[in-house]
């Protein structure tokens, strides 16, 4: 392992803030305890440097020595392999880890992101059938959630992975919206999942790292 060096936005706008993806590569550090360091990218200017560590002009990506790593799911997989604490290494615990962190990324977010941005522009009317489609979509993503929750306290290996990890954040910003209402047993997953220490930290240090660049931005 070389050093781990976790670059994200040197600036957010406010709504975002704390759910910028590098919340979870930092969460997933502070659950190993790996030694790490933050460095910034410029939030207006998504310049040849950056795209050449994440052809999309987006945040964050992970360095590990001469390797450069882009895509939340992919870097919490290399940290994976950095540490059982975040991946189990027996075989079964393991690919049950591995098949529930992409679906949080693949069944969960796939459905709520548009839903998210649905709501971040304040066009819910109940009576615009867009709207309507996408509601429906997340509540029946949340209703096959729902049993998997209420039966376990993890979604795998019988202790938080980066499988949790991912579900947890990717669910963050559904409850931000009070989506998780109808819910029970999600809500009460990802209560738990906030209330770690390392998420925490996580999310104290994202907040404290946009703020203190709002005199420059």
């Amino acid at each position: 392992m070389g050093e781990l060096v976790l670059t994200t936005y040197d600036w957010a706008p406010p709504p975002p803030r704390g759910y910028v993806r590098d919340l979870r590569i930092r969460w997933a550090l502070e659950e190993a305890g790996l030694p790490y360091r933050v460095a910034s990218t410029p939030f207006r200017e998504r310049g040849p440097d950056h795209l050449a560590h994440q052809p999309f002009g987006q945040a964050p990506w992970l360095t590990d020595g001469d390797l450069s790593i882009f895509e939340s799911g992919a870097i919490l997989l290399h940290l994976g392999e950095l540490s059982p604490v975040l991946l189990p290494t027996a075989p079964a615990a393991r690919s049950e880890t591995i098949e529930w962190l992409f679906a949080a990324l693949n069944s969960v977010e796939m459905a709520t992101q548009p839903w998210v941005l649905f709501k971040f522009s304040n066009d819910t009317d109940p009576a615009n059938p867009n709207w309507k489609r996408c509601d429906d979509f997340v509540k029946l993503r949340l209703d096959r959630l729902e049993p998997v929750l209420a039966q376990r306290e993890h979604l795998a290996a019988d202790a938080f992975t980066i499988a949790d990890l991912m579900m947890a954040d990717v669910l963050r910003i559904v409850d931000r919206f009070d989506g998780l209402s109808a819910h029970p047993a999600t809500k009460a997953y990802v209560d738990r999942a906030v209330e770690r220490p390392a998420f925490q930290k996580a999310y104290a240090d994202q907040m404290a790292h946009f703020a203190a660049a709002d005199g420059k931005a």
